[in-house]
């Protein structure tokens, strides 16, 4: 198991027992499990532990803030910047598990109080509901990430863990989208170079 949500320690917007009920099996924070289809392969799990530390943790997802009318939250995250090998290593890990739904943030059997698959579903690979690493990251939870084609580093893309004692890169990705957004030069979940590229002639503009 990973040692709690460790990259966010410094800032976090999440406390040290939610960082803990994001590493069980069954949270108590959605009852939630990932073994719907069997147990799910400690490698692929991984990626979920992560996935789920980023969404309650970290400081740096305003510029994707959305406010939705849903009974069981106000807001929600839309087209967070995935980076390029985040999504693609959350895919090769995971291609062998099992689940039974292609969209998890919706259609679930909840009558037991935990999630289990509707009738009528099948339990099948990964692969076989989500057959690229984007049909993951992005279908996966609504759209809530956007595979991007920023590598890590790039200062132009979100990634989902990252070594704390070299600091936050995320901090930079998202002050460089809010000030895209502000600007008012791209809609928000517009390509990259396209957001880069109307920054440039925003900034060529104020100067």
């Amino acid at each position: 198991a990973l040692p709690g949500c460790t990259p966010w320690k410094e800032k976090a917007c999440c406390s040290a027992s939610t960082s803990q009920e994001l590493h069980k099996d069954i949270s108590l924070l959605y009852n939630f499990t990932w073994d719907h289809c069997g147990k799910m392969e400690p490698a692929c799990r991984r990626h979920f532990i992560q996935d789920n530390c980023l969404y309650e943790c970290s400081p740096n997802l305003g510029p994707w803030i959305r406010e939705v009318n849903q009974s069981w939250r106000r807001e929600r995250f839309l087209h967070v910047p995935l980076c390029k090998e985040d999504c693609q290593r959350w895919w090769e890990d995971c291609r062998t598990s099992y689940t039974c739904k292609a969209n998890w943030h919706r259609g679930w059997d909840w009558t037991s109080g935990i999630n289990k698959c509707p009738a009528k579903t099948t339990c099948r690979t990964f692969e076989a509901y989500f057959p690229t690493p984007a049909a993951l990251c992005e279908g996966l939870w609504s759209h809530s990430y956007q595979a991007s084609n920023y590598s890590r580093g790039s200062g132009r893309c979100i990634q989902m863990w990252f070594d704390p004692a070299q600091g936050n890169p995320n901090e930079e990705v998202a002050r460089f989208y809010a000030l895209a957004m502000s600007a008012g030069a791209v809609p928000q979940g517009a390509e990259p170079l396209l957001l880069s590229l109307a920054l440039m002639l925003q900034l060529w503009l104020l100067g």
